[in-house]
């Protein structure tokens, strides 16, 4: 389904090969592929983009739904003219690379869904539309503090402060309202109930210690998905983007 409202995607391609597309996480751009991207584009065709909202993409009306973020990469799929290529999504990317395989299952080679969510509980769920309503309400920094916890191991934060910050300032320069209405269809959104119809290789990580992108919820894709593989990463919460790109940077590599 294309997305209602055609929008302007700020992309940046890399290397040469078959065609991997990197889709980043809520609040953050493309630059948080920079390490993975670096990695792959040795062998692969790298293609990262902002969403929209997110960066230096456009950022139309809401309200938004999950379709619209699919569809905004099937333009782009269109936009470069691909007719199969691999597909990695962290966090709300994880969320809609999901949704990318469903509604167009022969364009994929391989799926990684990487710190993603899936078949949340109700006080899961709860958490989140609490967090909507922080934003609905103008209050971004309790929202802030409650991420501190969940993105990032206390060892990292105390040993790493510039890299946290660079995180903090990269989700301060999106637009508020564009913000919001991604964090709408992530807090509301959820696939848990079709992932047995993916079919193709998946690679499923997240942090042992991810209280969002939980444990439980990797272990259930993985029981979804038939032709999966899983690894939880020792010591690490949600932003493992941040905190250790080298290694999901390895493991992407050598499972694509």
């Amino acid at each position: 389904m294309p997305a209602k409202t055609n929008i302007n995607s700020n992309i940046v391609q890399s290397g040469k090969g078959v065609p991997v597309i990197l889709i980043h996480g809520l609040g953050g751009n493309l630059t948080s592929w920079d390490v993975v991207a670096g990695q792959l584009e040795k062998r692969f065709r790298v293609i990262r983009y902002d969403l929209r909202g997110h960066g230096h993409s456009d950022n139309p009306p809401g309200p938004w739904s999950l379709d619209d973020f699919v569809g905004d990469l099937k333009n782009i799929t269109k936009q470069l003219f691909l007719e199969k290529c691999h597909l990695v999504g962290f966090s709300l990317g994880g969320l809609i690379s999901q949704g990318f395989t469903l509604k167009y299952p022969d364009m994929l080679g391989k799926l990684v869904i990487v710190s993603a969510v899936a078949g949340r509980t109700d006080q899961e769920r709860h958490k989140v539309i609490e967090r909507v309503k922080n934003l609905e309400n103008g209050d971004l920094d309790t929202n802030i503090e409650l991420a501190m916890e969940r993105w990032f191991s206390p060892a990292f934060r105390n040993d790493h402060p510039e890299r946290v910050k660079k995180r903090l300032d990269d989700l301060m320069a999106n637009d508020p309202q564009g913000y919001l209405n991604a964090y709408r269809v992530f807090g509301h959104g959820d696939l848990a109930e079709k992932l047995n119809r993916i079919t193709c290789p998946t690679l499923i990580m997240t942090g042992e210690d991810d209280p969002g992108s939980s444990v439980r919820m990797s272990e259930l894709m993985h029981r979804e998905i038939n032709n999966s593989r899983l690894e939880i990463l020792p010591g690490l919460r949600h932003s493992v983007l941040v905190e250790s790109p080298e290694t999901i940077a390895a493991k992407i590599d050598d499972f694509l």
